[in-house]
């Protein structure tokens, strides 16, 4: 039986970008497949899930998380600006880029990781439509009729379909990974979906 991992994900979360290339390695090693989707936390998620965009966080919420990203971006030796010049971002058409790119059975993975980078490591602007066909063209994709296919009726659907799904499926947080009847919330639970595809 194939192992397949539901990855639901914010195209512009510091999380996902810390976890995105761990995640690929976990499951090339379990012979796993990944399924990205992207999903519309903040307008969709948060509101009945309890969550809250970061400036309407406590101060003490939005400090505490600036010294975690510094954790992690040391102990991961993971290059990333904790406070990059383009966030927060709205984060669309990017996530359309990706969803069509899946549809049309493209390199989720590298496009993924490419806009992640963008925003915490290369201070480019994923919220600038010319930034995305450029990074998309970089990898090796015609970014021009993907940001075209992101407006289609048909991935709209999908992304809103995906999101809902999401929902129903309990997550609340991005990234969450879901491995059979497993959710895993957060890249610092990436061990433990290890464990599961191990198991």
């Amino acid at each position: 039986m194939s192992k397949v991992i539901d990855y639901y994900f914010s195209i512009t979360s510091p999380w996902t970008y810390l976890g995105g290339q761990r995640l690929i390695e976990i499951a090339k090693r379990h012979g796993a497949t990944i399924t990205y989707k992207p999903i519309d936390l903040g307008g969709k998620v948060f509101p009945i899930s309890g969550g809250l965009p970061l400036p309407k966080r406590a101060p003490q919420r939005q400090a505490y998380r600036l010294a975690e990203l510094e954790r992690w971006r040391d102990f991961l030796g993971i290059p990333l600006n904790i406070k990059p010049k383009f966030f927060p971002a709205k984060g669309w058409p990017a996530a359309g880029l990706v969803t069509a790119a899946r549809e049309q059975g493209l390199d989720c993975a590298t496009l993924t990781n490419a806009f992640l980078r963008a925003v915490w490591a290369e201070e480019r602007n994923i919220d600038d439509t010319d930034t995305l066909v450029a990074i998309a063209g970089e990898c090796g994709m015609d970014g021009a009729s993907l940001l075209a296919s992101a407006y289609s009726e048909a991935v709209v659907s999908v992304f809103n379909a995906d999101t809902q799904e999401a929902i129903d499926r309990q997550v609340f947080g991005a990234p969450t990974y879901i491995y059979k009847r497993h959710v895993f919330w957060g890249q610092d639970r990436l061990d433990f979906l290890d464990r599961a595809l191990a198991g």
